[in-house]
C-alpha cells in the first residue's frame, strides 16, 4: 500500500481504533477524555493531509481488496468528498470539547466517548464511498449511533424525539435498498461510477426514473426537505446541545452528499421532469422550514427549523444544476455548517447561564454579558446573508446562478426567505438578549467573568467558530476556488467516473 493508500485509510480508521482504544478504557472517563482528544486531533491532522493530497492532485481511490475496479469495495476522494471530510473533522473537534460539560452522569459519558467516535466513522465512510451498498452499511452505522447519542441521558421527551428519528430512518433505508435493488437489477453493478455508465445506455428511462425517485425519497429524509423533515424539529432539539449540534451540522449534509453524488454521476438531473421537481421541493423546503422556525418561542426549536430552511437552498443548488450553482451549494454547506454550529452552542451556553431556552423565560444577556450577545450577532447576520458575512456570498452565487440560467422564480423565493429569516432571528434577539429578564428570575452567573470562569472550553469553542466564520466572511476567494473546482468535477461527472473505473 503506497503513502497516498495510508492517508485515505487513515482517514477511516483513527475513529473505528479510537472507539475501540475508549471500549478497552470502560469506565475510566477521565483517561477515555484524554484519549479522545488526541484521536480527534489526529484525524484532523490526516483530514487536512487528504485535503492537501487532493489539491496537488485532484482524486484519490483505495480500491479495497485488489478487486477489479467497479466490482469490489472501494473508497474514492475527489474535492467534495475531502472538503467534507475536513469539514466534519473540524467539527468533530469543536463538538467534542464543547460536549466536555453536558455529561455528569459516569455511565452517560462513558459510552459517549464510544458512540461519538463510531458517527465519526459512518459520517466519514459515507463520504468515501464508491458504491451505492457500502453507502447503505455506513447510513446504517451512523443511524445506530445517532439513535444511542439522541438518547443519552434517558429523559422521556429524547425517547420520543429519538424514536420519531429512528422509525423515518428505518423506512429511509428501506427505500433505499429497494433502489439499490433496482440499480442492480438494471445495471448488474452497485458501483456508482459503473451504474451512471450502465444507465446512460438504457434506451427506456421508466424504470431508471423509478429508481431515481426512491433514491430522491431516501435521501430526501436524511437530508429534511420538504415533505421529509418532520423528524428533525422533533428531535434536534431533545438532547445535550454537544451532541445536537454535531447531528444538526453534518447528519442532513450527507443527505445533501448523496443526493448531489447520485444525481450528478447516477442519474443527471438535466433534460429530466425531476429537475423541476427538485426546483419546486427546494423552495418548499425553505419556506415551510423558515415559517416553522417564525412560529417557535424555543430557542434550539428555533434553529432546528432553521435547519431545514437553509436545507432548501442547498437543493435549490442543485436543482439549477450548473457548475456555479453547484459551487453555490458546496459554499452554502460550509457557511450552514459553521454558523448553525455556532448559534446551537451559544443557545447551549445561554441555556447553562439561564437554565432555560424558552424565549418568554429569557431576556437580558445583552446587558449582562455582551460578548456572548456579540457572537450571537455576527452568527445570526451571517445566517440571512448580511454582506460581507458568509450568507450573502453564498446566497450571492445561488441567486447569480439562477438568473444566469432563468430560474428567477426560485431566487425570488430564496430572497423572500431571507428576510423571514432576519425577522426568526431578530425574534431571538429581542427575547433573549435585548429585553429585560423576567421579574423573579435570575442567571446562574451574574458576571461574564464567572461564565468564562466555569465553562471555559465552551466559550473557547464559540470564539473559534466565531473567528472561522469572519475569516470566511472577509477572506472567502480560496473557499469560492475550492467549491468551483470541487463543483466542476460535480457537473462534468467524466472525471470521477474515470478514477474509479480506471479508464
Amino acid at each position: 500500500m503506497g503513502t497516498n493508500q495510508v492517508i485515505i485509510a487513515s482517514v477511516l480508521l483513527v475513529p473505528l481504533i479510537a472507539a475501540i482504544a475508549n471500549l478497552f478504557f470502560w469506565g475510566q472517563s477521565k483517561l477515555q477524555r484524554i484519549l479522545g482528544s488526541v484521536f480527534v486531533l489526529v484525524h484532523l491532522f490526516v483530514s487536512v493531509l487528504l485535503l492537501r493530497h487532493i489539491i496537488n492532485h485532484e482524486f484519490l481511490v483505495l480500491n479495497v481488496g485488489g478487486w477489479l475496479h467497479g466490482y469490489g469495495i472501494m473508497l474514492a476522494v475527489d474535492s467534495l468528498s475531502a472538503g467534507m471530510i475536513v469539514l466534519t473533522s473540524f467539527l468533530s473537534v469543536l463538538s467534542w470539547f464543547y460536549s466536555s460539560k453536558w455529561f455528569k452522569a459516569k455511565k452517560v459519558a462513558y459510552l459517549f466517548n464510544v458512540v461519538f467516535f463510531t458517527l465519526q466513522l459512518g459520517l466519514i465512510g459515507a463520504f468515501m464511498s464508491a458504491d451505492l451498498f457500502n453507502l447503505y452499511v455506513w447510513f446504517e452505522v451512523m443511524l445506530v449511533s445517532s439513535f444511542v447519542l439522541l438518547t443519552l441521558g434517558g429523559r422521556r421527551f429524547q425517547l420520543e424525539g429519538a424514536i420519531k428519528y429512528v422509525a423515518i430512518n428505518v423506512f429511509s433505508s428501506t427505500i433505499f435498498l429497494a433502489g439499490v435493488g433496482m440499480i442492480y437489477g438494471l445495471t448488474g453493478t452497485v458501483n456508482m461510477a459503473a451504474a451512471g455508465l450502465s444507465l446512460d445506455g438504457i434506451s427506456n428511462q421508466t424504470l431508471p426514473m423509478v429508481a431515481a425517485v426512491f433514491f430522491l425519497v431516501s435521501f430526501g429524509i436524511k437530508a429534511a426537505i420538504f415533505p421529509l423533515f418532520f423528524w428533525l424539529p422533533a428531535s434536534y432539539h431533545t438532547p445535550p446541545i454537544g451532541i445536537s449540534s454535531l447531528l444538526v451540522a453534518l447528519m442532513t449534509k450527507v443527505g445533501i452528499y448523496t443526493l448531489i453524488r447520485f444525481f450528478t454521476i447516477i442519474f443527471p438531473l438535466e433534460g429530466t421532469m425531476l429537475k423541476t421537481v427538485f426546483m419546486v421541493l427546494s423552495g418548499l423546503t425553505m419556506v415551510v422550514g423558515v415559517f416553522g422556525a417564525a412560529a417557535q418561542t424555543d430557542f434550539r426549536r428555533i434553529l432546528s427549523f432553521h435547519i431545514v430552511s437553509q436545507i432548501g437552498y442547498m437543493l435549490m443548488g442543485l436543482a439549477i444544476g450548473t457548475p456555479l450553482a453547484i459551487a453555490g451549494a458546496l459554499f452554502f454547506i460550509l457557511h450552514n455548517v459553521l454558523v448553525k454550529t455556532n448559534l446551537f452552542f451559544i443557545s447551549g451556553l445561554v441555556g447553562h447561564v439561564a437554565g432555560t431556552y424558552n424565549l418568554k423565560k429569557l431576556g437580558g444577556v445583552f446587558g449582562a454579558f455582551p460578548i456572548i450577545a456579540l457572537v450571537f450577532a455576527v452568527s445570526a447576520f451571517s445566517l440571512t446573508g448580511v454582506p460581507p458575512l458568509t450568507g450573502f456570498w453564498s446566497k450571492f452565487m445561488l441567486a447569480k446562478a439562477g438568473f444566469v440560467s432563468g430560474d428567477w422564480a426560485i431566487v425570488v423565493v430564496s430572497l423572500f426567505v431571507s428576510m423571514i429569516t432576519l425577522f426568526s432571528m431578530t425574534k431571538i434577539w429581542n427575547q433573549v438578549f435585548w429585553k429585560l429578564l423576567p421579574e423573579g428570575t435570575v442567571f446562574k452567573q451574574k458576571s461574564f467573568r464567572e461564565v468564562l470562569n466555569k465553562y471555559p472550553v465552551m466559550l473557547g469553542v464559540i470564539g473559534v467558530l466565531t473567528l472561522a466564520i469572519i475569516g470566511v466572511s472577509f477572506f472567502p476567494a480560496n473557499f469560492i476556488e475550492f467549491a468551483e473546482k470541487a463543483a466542476g468535477y460535480v457537473v462534468e461527472r467524466s472525471a470521477y467516473i474515470n478514477h474509479v473505473l480506471n479508464l
